[in-house]
């Protein structure tokens, strides 16, 4: 799960769990939870109570015994019972039918250890032989409260935890001078499908080339033998005492949260405390950075940036940078906060509304800690405003024509209730802002209208049914199938306003990370043929989400699933756009619906009537043939395509090299390469090529701090950074905007998006 740094308020009433809020949070990860789950690496751990002694912990810098460390952790009375009602809640509220058997006992087995160790990095293979005793019996446990079982694994795997911290702390004290990095050895970079390790020697010798490669990473940007030693052994003690706070709480907190999420990944449990925490994420506006963050190992990642915060505003930080290390103000010493747990690390970011924070951060898709570089943020809160719709004209000439498009981007379904509650009459509304956007482009007569929902992650239900509204007369928008004693019943929603605010030509650009209210609007869209869908997959959050109390804590747990109103869901697939455009994401195999375990499926439902209001797809033959045409020659589609298939191809390497002359070699053909698609690119469009900068042996150091092919996202794609640097339009926006001219030329006489499209076109 994750944790952002700050969250709307009352726009979330709507519909709780249909927000980009909760929704997003589901997406991609669970709920706030994982904080606690997965909050040091793969380390589940919260930072109440010890079990150990302080003065243990005071003796880490001299004891490293494992027996003197380790003390097993035991349940207590409330965890039975409460296991017991989590069970019942599940069964009786989950939109679908539960079976507590083997075969759910199997799948918690085998989420629990993945949970746990999905990496490998820890637990033997004797363990999980050993452990193997439970697979079949957790269900049985759980019915009659005992959660001993789940205590028991977790003992397990924390004391295996403390030895391989103990180990690393050793090797980092006394090897380090050892290490040979001209030596030719590799390290699997991905160890979830690696069978586990069969004796502790073998053990041993993967967490060998690991350190290696972080003392390798280290040396590459310029850190001396003497600092290299010092700050990895600062990091790994720094995970020996946060693991050492490990108590009764983190463990059933770990264990009820994956037997809720054996059912679905959006269903979660929240003890009293974590309820708290997550009530609070949903209802304050805290001050920070406006991103939302997750553990990968033991880095924190960053998951999204929040629209309109500090970090999105100053475009430096990326979803999937890795965070390893924070400073506070514009010069305080930067800290590593490798391995600490999340919480801590959040705690760090948050801070004074106008204070700077320094980031170290590995940037996406990169591999080591060489090509760290350091991003600063001021702090700010989010402000509705800057998550408002906002609206900006195209002019280009395409078939000796000129043509004025009108662009309305609509970062997430937004409502103040608050606002509303209280009279206001002028209260912030997305339906509300974008009709006045529309009436603004309407009066500048704009030739057709792109809804750019890329990147919206949801919001108010309501708020995406009378979107729609604003491009058709009256009809149903979405179907919601709903569970319990309504199961099967499904109830469609409408616009019942025949007033149309824009009749005229209209696109709808998404991509991977549109996802649950924006997928109901395009799928609408799309399926009314009211305009043509354009862009990449869509997530495919097509679930509901409820909040239930209980005695100890809370469940959200899943009661009912969006339907389009062809009688598709939205569910696991998404929206497939009638043209489809490269996708940044299509490089990750690891977002959207379908990458997350036990998901539900996508299935129908009835149909409702509808009407059809063009007959866009008997145009989309035609329209997709001169899409190619163009793109085939279009210098900013191909480089866009390179650099996924440059990126993908980098994330799917089994392994990285040890060596140290390998590993700059091969920095520098990825620079090259990188230099020369993005000099390519230029030369095409005619636009200033870059020089290129030789770098001596002595120089390679630096240039692999901040050179890598991971570095590479949708946005910072390479291109040049200067200050005289060209502003380029968006490539996707602007080739939406031919097809719109296409779609216009195939309708015959040209119109403006004043007038009305007759039906049936």
């Amino acid at each position: 799960m994750c944790v952002s740094f700050f969250t709307h308020g009352g726009e979330q009433r709507d519909n709780l769990l249909n927000t980009k809020w909760g929704n997003m949070r589901s997406n991609f990860t669970q709920a706030f939870i994982k904080i606690l789950r997965f909050g040091l690496a793969t380390l589940a751990l919260v930072p109440s109570g010890f079990s150990v002694a302080q003065e243990e912990l005071s003796q880490l810098n001299t004891v490293l015994d494992i027996e003197s460390l380790f003390r097993p952790i035991e349940p207590q009375p409330i965890h039975g019972e409460t296991a017991i009602e989590l069970l019942e809640k599940l069964q009786g509220k989950h939109y679908a039918s539960i079976e507590i058997n083997d075969r759910f006992s199997s799948q918690l087995f085998d989420k629990y250890m993945d949970s746990l160790d999905g990496s490998h990095l820890y637990f033997l293979r004797s363990d999980v032989d050993e452990l193997s005793a439970f697979r079949y019996t957790l269900d049985d446990a759980l019915e009659a409260g005992n959660v001993t079982p789940g205590f028991e694994i977790y003992n397990r795997y924390y004391k295996r935890v403390l030895e391989r911290l103990i180990y690393a702390i050793n090797r980092v004290e006394n090897a380090i001078p050892e290490m040979d990095f001209s030596v030719d050895e590799y390290i699997t970079i991905d160890r979830e499908e690696a069978p586990y390790a069969a004796s502790l020697a073998e053990l041993d010798e993967f967490w060998r080339k690991r350190i290696k490669n972080s003392v390798l990473s280290l040396k590459l940007t310029g850190d001396t033998g003497e600092e290299i030693q010092e700050k990895l052994s600062k990091r790994y003690r720094n995970q020996l005492s946060q693991v050492l706070k490990t108590n009764e709480r983190d463990i059933f907190q770990a264990y009820l949260s994956d037997v809720a999420k054996v059912v679905d990944p959006h269903t979660d449990y929240f003890s009293p405390r974590d309820s708290e925490n997550f009530n609070m994420q949903l209802s304050l506006s805290l001050q920070g950075i406006g991103a939302q963050l997750t553990t990968d190992e033991e880095y924190t990642k960053v998951v999204e940036l929040i629209t309109g915060g500090p970090a999105e505003r100053g475009s430096e930080l990326k979803a999937g940078d890795r965070i390893i290390g924070i400073g506070q103000g514009t010069d305080g010493d930067i800290e590593d906060v490798v391995g600490m747990r999340l919480d801590d690390v959040v705690s760090q970011i948050r801070g004074e509304k106008g204070t700077v924070v320094r980031l170290s951060v590995i940037p996406a898709g990169a591999v080591s800690e060489s090509s760290a570089t350091v991003v600063s943020i001021t702090r700010d809160t989010v402000k509705l405003e800057d998550q408002s719709a906002k609206s900006q004209v195209l002019e280009f000439s395409y078939n000796e024509e000129d043509f004025k498009i009108g662009v309305v981007s609509l970062p997430t379904f937004y409502f103040d209730f608050e606002a509303a509650a209280r009279g206001e009459e002028d209260f912030k509304s997305s339906t509300r802002d974008v009709r006045r956007l529309l009436e603004d482009l309407k009066s500048q007569a704009v030739d057709a209208v792109i809804m750019d929902l890329r990147n919206n992650g949801g919001g108010s239900l309501s708020e995406a049914n009378q979107l729609v509204g604003l491009f058709i007369d009256t009809g149903p928008t979405v179907q919601i199938r709903y569970s319990g004693i309504r199961n099967g019943f499904t109830r469609s929603f409408g616009d019942n306003d025949p007033e149309v605010t824009y009749a005229g030509p209209l696109a709808v650009l998404v991509n991977r990370t549109s996802a649950s209210a924006s997928e109901i609007f395009a799928g609408a869209i799309q399926d009314y043929q009211r305009g043509i869908v354009l862009g990449g997959q869509t997530f495919g959050k097509g679930t509901v989400q409820e909040i239930i109390p209980m005695d100890f804590g809370q469940v959200k747990v899943t009661r009912s699933k969006f339907y389009r109103i062809s009688g598709a869901s939205t569910q696991h697939r998404g929206v497939i756009p009638d043209i489809t455009f490269p996708d940044f994401y299509d490089a990750y195999d690891d977002i959207g619906e379908s990458s997350l375990d036990g998901a539900l499926p996508w299935d129908t439902v009835r149909p409702v009537e509808y009407r059809l209001y063009h007959s866009i797809s008997a145009k989309l033959p035609q329209l997709q043939k001169q899409h190619e045409e163009r793109v085939d020659e279009s210098p900013d589609f191909n480089y866009l395509v390179d650099q996924i298939d440059r990126t993908r191809r980098y994330r799917e390497r089994d392994q990285i090299s040890l060596n140290e002359a390998k590993v700059k070699a091969e920095r520098e053909r990825n620079r090259r390469e990188e230099f020369d698609a993005e000099n390519m690119r230029r030369f095409l469009k005619g636009l200033p090529m870059r020089e290129w900068e030789s770098v001596d042996a002595e120089g390679d150091d630096a240039l692999a701090a901040k050179d890598d092919v991971g570095d590479m996202t949708a946005d910072d794609d390479g291109r040049a950074t200067e200050s005289d640097e060209i502003e380029e339009e968006d490539p996707l926006l602007l080739e939406s905007g031919r097809i719109l001219a296409d779609l216009i030329f195939l309708n015959g006489p040209r119109l403006s998006a004043i007038d009305r499209l007759p039906s049936n076109q």
